[in-house]
């Protein structure tokens, strides 16, 4: 299990584990919805990750959320033993609407979880009581799973979905060279309307934009690593696709709150540049 609190919203891009069936829900149920793949998901929901799914995950305000995950052959087996069938892991993302009540004691055993482990972690070490919490959280995550509603996507979901996942891969694939509307439609197989129709669901932007703060990003990223070599800004400005020095620099003062020069200078002491920094909101 896991448990997360992000203080400004973001735009996250999410693998998950090939050996792990997983859940995430709302731990504050009076918090606003997120934007999960595509699909709006309220606090009274809980989003089941497909076997292998990658999903875009998008907040507008602050969010607290938590996390569990067991194996499938777990899942299925302990699914049998408490309700008389085997469950398996989806094939797509999909959310399950739950009994209140059960969700609300799912959200109790799990607070209490992580204020021990929080506070008291010595008490976990022992097995009896690490396997009586650990079967208490399981039981109420496969109660949700069964008796809930489950929401199932929709083919226009599945087809999207698809889109955002050929356009992830093609960003992989090119993790620092800039990319362009052009060559995204025909990576991801879909025309500029399309692919403005799937950023927009996922991502609460367009193409464009998701693009320009990608390589923002991407420029911030190698600022921060000059040190390393004799870059300056203006040529890590055009390899990133900025050709116009000024209103670069106009830009990223606006998105980062500090000049490329000052970003630039940062690490001109001694300090070492991070190990990987991060270039949220595009992946948080």
């Amino acid at each position: 299990m896991q448990r997360f609190a992000e203080s400004a919203p973001v735009v996250k891009f999410t693998a998950m584990h090939r050996q792990r069936s997983v859940i995430v829900f709302l731990t504050d149920p009076n918090q606003p919805g997120i934007h999960h793949g595509g699909m709006d998901v309220s606090s009274d929901d809980i989003v089941v990750y497909g076997s292998a799914a990658s999903v875009h995950r998008r907040t507008t305000a602050p969010c607290r959320f938590g996390a569990m995950s067991l194996t499938p052959d777990d899942l299925a087996a302990k699914s049998y033993a408490l309700v008389g069938r085997e469950r398996s892991a989806p094939i797509d993302t999909c959310r399950v609407r739950p009994d209140p009540s059960v969700l609300a004691h799912l959200r109790r055993l799990h607070a209490a979880a992580g204020r021990m482990a929080a506070t008291a972690p010595d008490v976990l070490t022992h097995p009896e009581t690490a396997r009586s919490l650990e079967e208490a959280l399981t039981q109420a995550m496969i109660w949700c799973l069964t008796d809930g509603e489950r929401l199932e996507p929709d083919r226009r979901f599945r087809t999207r979905a698809a889109v955002m996942a050929r356009l992830e891969d093609l960003l992989e694939m090119n993790p620092t060279r800039p990319l362009y509307l052009s060559e995204i439609c025909a990576a991801a197989g879909a025309s500029e309307r399309t692919l403005r129709a799937c950023c927009q669901e996922h991502l609460g932007m367009g193409p464009q934009r998701y693009l320009w703060l990608r390589r923002m990003h991407l420029a911030r990223r190698a600022l921060l690593r000059a040190c390393e070599g004799d870059a300056t800004v203006t040529s890590i400005a055009v390899a990133h696709g900025f050709w116009e020095l000024g209103r670069f620099s106009v830009s990223y003062r606006a998105l980062f709150g500090e000049t490329p020069l000052a970003t630039l200078r940062r690490w001109a002491d001694d300090t070492p540049p991070p190990a990987s920094p991060a270039i949220a909101p595009i992946y948080a």
